[in-house]
């Protein structure tokens, strides 16, 4: 991301400790990235330590600051809790957190097993939801204000073929955001979510464009005819997390190019032709991609 694009003062976020769930890659990366750049104390978490290094040593060498790298996998409501901890050991309570964190593939949903489903369901709606309600309990009983932004998909709205999984799981925090928004609203505590578009990432071709023939990533499907650009996403993101915008709570904005309106932004047009070779060829792709993660996991 050009950090020069940010269309927001320097040190706006000066005074923010904020929680990126899967920070270390992809579009994760990209948030810590301008929230440091505007002057925030940033942690990221994943699964995988190394990476999580590499990219907090990047982003500080880039920008200054401080980003603090911390292994956890959020399918697991313990290792949340002693992250939380170390966290809060480290400076006091948190002010953000992005929910960010997830998995995808593509797939016929007969195709699925349970633990294909529980693979993304476990990730994206019980993870998110593990993270929201351990910092959110500590922030009620302390009565610190905050804000929570869930990284969402336009198929909250209208579901998607072949990413069953992943459609009702991103529907669920969508439930979630809306649901907190009133009741934890009372408390000083803000949710809202972004629905992105195609802002093309390498785990997201890997595994929803395997081989190049995943679902809505041609661009000449959006009538903008092109994908999403990284600091446009960030400035959305620090739009709803930093200071100014504290009336804005419930709220799942759609930031895709009008892709939504045009075609729905889902997978259906491209995909419901394939036939057996084609998926049984994704899917020996997506297993490998799989592979090559377990690996790097099990050396950081």
């Amino acid at each position: 991301m050009d950090v020069s694009q940010l269309m927001f003062r320097d040190g706006l976020m000066a005074d923010e400790r904020i929680l990126v769930t899967g920070g270390g890659t992809g579009l994760g990366r990209e948030m810590a990235e301008g929230f440091l750049k505007l002057g925030a104390t940033v942690y990221i978490c994943g699964r995988r330590q190394n990476k999580l290094d590499e990219t907090a040593s990047e982003l500080m060498a880039a920008h200054g600051g401080k980003v603090v790298p911390m292994a956890c996998d959020i399918r697991d409501a313990d290792a949340i809790h002693a992250m939380v901890d170390a966290i809060w050991a480290d400076g006091g309570a948190l002010t953000g957190v992005v929910n960010n964190a997830a998995g995808n593939f593509i797939s016929r949903t007969e195709d699925l097993s349970v633990n294909g489903f529980n693979a993304i369901a476990d990730i994206v709606m019980r993870g998110t939801f593990y993270v929201t309600l351990d910092i959110g309990k500590r922030l009620i009983a302390e009565k610190k204000r905050a804000s929570f932004l869930s990284i969402l998909t336009t198929w909250v709205w209208s579901g998607s073929a072949f990413v069953v999984p992943s459609a009702m799981s991103k529907t669920a925090i969508n439930a979630m955001t809306q649901s907190l928004a009133t009741e934890w609203g009372r408390y000083g505590l803000r949710f809202n979510a972004i629905a992105p578009g195609l802002f093309p990432t390498k785990g997201m071709s890997a595994r929803l464009s395997p081989g190049g023939q995943g679902g809505n990533s041609k661009n000449d499907l959006n009538p903008m005819g092109r994908a999403g650009e990284m600091h446009e996403l960030v400035n959305l993101a620090v739009f709803l997390m930093g200071k100014g915008a504290e009336y804005v709570n419930g709220q799942t904005i759609a930031i895709d190019g009008a892709g939504y309106q045009a075609n729905g932004g889902t997978f259906y047009p491209q995909l419901h032709a394939l036939g057996d070779a084609e998926w049984a060829m994704m899917r020996e792709m997506i297993k490998g991609t799989n592979a090559k993660d377990k690996a790097d996991r099990a050396v950081g």
